[in-house]
């Protein structure tokens, strides 16, 4: 009698071996797919690590337009901004023109909380108006909680322009508690 019953092992390890291949088949795509979706966000995350920041020189103004000794407010296009970024691309800078050749230049935006800053004559100082920072005319902290001085850009004179150094807004060292 046991020679005439078919075995039923044959389909049970057939049925065992393709819910294996079923299972780790899925498992795979799972991870695919997961990795797909990963991918832009890690990107985001790493790209400033490995890309360096864009520098480019830009026009302020001529050399006319700056008297000896006195800080003019000038604003230019960021090289960093995206094409759609309109006003939010426009960084400004504090330039002072020390000599006939010389030139120092702040970025407008506060070490603190990236405010911007303005020049009063009376006192020489770059005020915040934000949480009280001030600053010397050599941009070094006076008062305030700024953690460190006002970022000092590079200034050059081309064919009679003034131009300015841009690259991305410097970010403050605060710690947010």
């Amino acid at each position: 009698m046991n020679s005439d019953q078919p075995t039923n092992e044959t389909p049970c390890c057939q049925q065992q071996q393709r819910r294996t291949f079923l299972t780790r088949l899925s498992i795979a795509l799972s991870a695919v797919i997961g990795v797909i979706i990963a991918l832009p966000g890690i990107g985001f995350v790493l790209a400033p690590v490995f890309r360096k920041p864009k520098q480019k020189w830009r026009k302020v103004g001529k050399l006319e337009d700056f008297k000896v000794g006195g800080f003019v407010l000038v604003q230019y296009e960021d090289s960093s901004s995206v094409p759609w970024a309109g006003i939010t691309a426009k960084e400004g800078a504090w330039i002072r023109r020390a000599s006939e050749t010389e030139f120092i230049a702040f970025s407008i935006n506060c070490r603190h909380l990236g405010c911007p800053v303005r020049w009063v004559d009376d006192p020489r100082l770059f005020m915040c108006p934000c949480h009280g920072g001030v600053y010397y005319e050599d941009g070094t902290v006076a008062a305030g909680p700024p953690p460190e001085p006002l970022q000092r850009l590079n200034v050059r004179i081309n064919n009679g322009q003034v131009e300015i150094e841009s690259g991305p807004t410097p970010l403050t060292l605060t710690k947010i508690t």
